[in-house]
């Protein structure tokens, strides 16, 4: 059998609005993936190292709090210290083009805005799991 795609779903920092990943998780669980939702107010740190303990395949963080220019760049760069160059770094919220072009650069996958049909990020980590992971 083979192996479900693992999806570690949190919320980083002080943003308490949690309608959205809650709805993802849920269509992700439906989707057949195995979903580990850690929540609000998670740190960098907290996120990496549950990354780390699960063997997920994806983390997909939710920032409406504007705060993503600087979250999305610390875990990534814990990822990197950890050697996690084979997880997808993945999530959405209120985020400029400019600054997910700017995030592209650094390793980060693609970013959804509000609006975004489900099945649309649904499909791109099902293709990135597919095509990336050993």
């Amino acid at each position: 059998m083979e192996r479900k795609i693992r999806i570690l779903m949190a919320k980083p920092g002080l943003d308490g609005h949690d309608r959205g990943i809650k709805v993802l998780a849920a269509a992700y669980r439906d989707a057949g993936m195995e979903v580990l939702y850690l929540g609000l107010r998670q740190t960098p740190e907290m996120i990496v190292s549950a990354a780390l303990q699960e063997d997920v395949d994806v983390i997909a963080l939710s920032i409406l709090s504007g705060a993503h220019m600087t979250i999305f760049p610390r875990v990534k760069n814990l990822m990197d210290e950890k050697g996690l160059d084979d997880i997808l770094l993945t999530g959405g919220g209120i985020i400029p083009e400019k600054d997910m072009v700017e995030l592209h650069k650094i390793g980060v996958g693609k970013l959804f805005g509000p609006g975004t049909p489900v099945q649309e990020t649904v499909d791109y980590i099902e293709d990135w799991v597919t095509n990336n992971r050993r």
